[in-house]
């Protein structure tokens, strides 16, 4: 590659600059560039020379590039622009543990948001098998304890992120399982909505993506209070 023109796309830093910077301008540059999965980045030897930064000021960029799962290292290949996680930084830290209570609530907050929007998903990809799974969930609830209906709403609203059949849903849903049970169980008493599991299954089977939305809107009613 002809380092010139490697330095006219890469816009050359001066000396002594912070490896953010280095960080922003490899950005830019990928971007600029169009790079995909798999495409081959320059080396490093190149980069460097075209930004005008030290090799270890680059590594420690590239090293960010790495933790964010945006590039990789192939054999034979070199460096090349990877297919980023983009809920792997977030899984590692979604600890009930380590965040503040501010912040979980932010979080449970965001969950009531994506199960209002849901409706749209389900009513496309939901079978005749998911809706008598998400019906024995619902019935197994019925005159049991507290502790035991968390469990049962945990499975409940498990499934339906497994209905959606989106991936990322799915998985944000298991990530976000530490969060919901921390939650619901500060609840001094259970909640419960106008409209039961068992409502919303029988909407599911006979009524609308309309009437479905209006069911978990007052089956989730009381989170939203206790937000007020």
């Amino acid at each position: 590659m002809d380092i010139n023109d490697l330095s006219k796309d890469l816009s050359p830093i001066i000396s002594n600059t912070m490896a953010d910077l280095v960080e922003v301008r490899l950005r830019e540059y990928l971007k600029k560039k169009s790079f995909k999965p798999g495409d081959a980045l320059p080396k490093e030897l190149e980069l460097a020379e075209a930004l005008g930064v030290s090799r270890n000021v680059l590594r420690e960029a590239l090293s960010r590039l790495r933790m964010l799962g945006m590039i990789e290292t192939k054999k034979k290949r070199g460096m090349v622009l990877a297919r980023p996680d983009i809920l792997g930084t977030f899984e590692r830290v979604l600890d009930p543990l380590i965040i503040d209570n501010s912040t979980l609530q932010d979080i449970f907050e965001l969950r009531l948001v994506l199960e209002m929007g849901i409706a749209e998903l389900l009513y496309i990809r939901k079978t005749d098998k998911d809706i008598r799974e998400l019906e024995n969930i619902a019935k197994k609830e019925i005159n049991h304890d507290h502790s035991f209906r968390i469990k049962n709403e945990i499975a409940f609203h498990g499934k339906l992120y497994e209905m959606s059949g989106n991936d990322t849903l799915k998985r944000f849903q298991i990530m976000l399982l530490p969060i919901f049970d921390y939650v619901v169980t500060l609840e001094q008493k259970p909640t419960r909505g106008l409209v039961s599991h068992l409502d919303l299954v029988e909407i599911l089977k006979t009524g609308t993506v309309e009437d479905f939305k209006k069911g978990m809107q007052a089956h989730l009613q009381p989170h939203f209070n206790r937000l007020t």
